[in-house]
């Protein structure tokens, strides 16, 4: 499975970095990510001047444009094969009402749903950064259930669906 991760906090950020990790367990891992923090940044494109692409010594690429940029560069030519999902994330802070209309967590996940990938934006209820790792568990559990149901080609999926995924700032409970 391949996943597509980005975010509106940059590709920097500690819940990208616990994304990637936990995700690159059990699929091929590709980050697109803004350059800086572009929270609130909504669906915007950037019209007035030309993006580019670098790439971060962890690995992760880089854009100098809006989360929306990034995936639609991604999908609709920097990737050599289509992602499976997008997730965006881990947001921290949640994205919830009025939030989610303003949010570049969300319009990252938006974007690949509206190029038909099914679409997860991942978000931790917490102002105080901790326990990124229960989100990370969540997304890839919910990575896992959307792998059982993936027995189409990966080309484009007409049940695409665009989650929002708000975890809370707590310890992951073992069982």
């Amino acid at each position: 499975m391949r996943i597509l991760l980005s975010n509106d906090d940059g590709y920097f950020a500690p819940g990208l970095e616990h994304l990637a990790a936990a995700l690159s367990k059990c699929a091929e891992i590709t980050v697109v990510a803004p350059e800086r923090d572009r929270s609130g940044a909504s669906n915007s494109l950037t019209l007035d001047r030309p993006l580019t692409v670098r790439r971060a010594p962890n690995g992760f690429m880089f854009v100098n444009g809006t989360p929306t940029d990034c995936v639609h560069l991604a999908v609709t030519g920097l990737l050599e094969s289509l992602p499976d999902m997008v997730i965006s994330g881990i947001n921290l802070g949640a994205n919830m009402g009025d939030d989610t209309i303003y949010s570049g967590t969300v319009a990252a996940a938006t974007e690949g749903f509206l190029l038909g990938i099914p679409s997860i934006a991942m978000s931790l209820t917490s102002k105080t950064a901790a326990h990124f790792e229960t989100a990370a568990a969540i997304a890839t559990e919910l990575v896992a259930r959307v792998r059982a149901g993936l027995d189409v080609p990966p080309e484009r999926h007409p049940e695409a669906d665009d989650v929002g995924e708000h975890v809370p700032g707590i310890r992951q409970q073992r069982e």
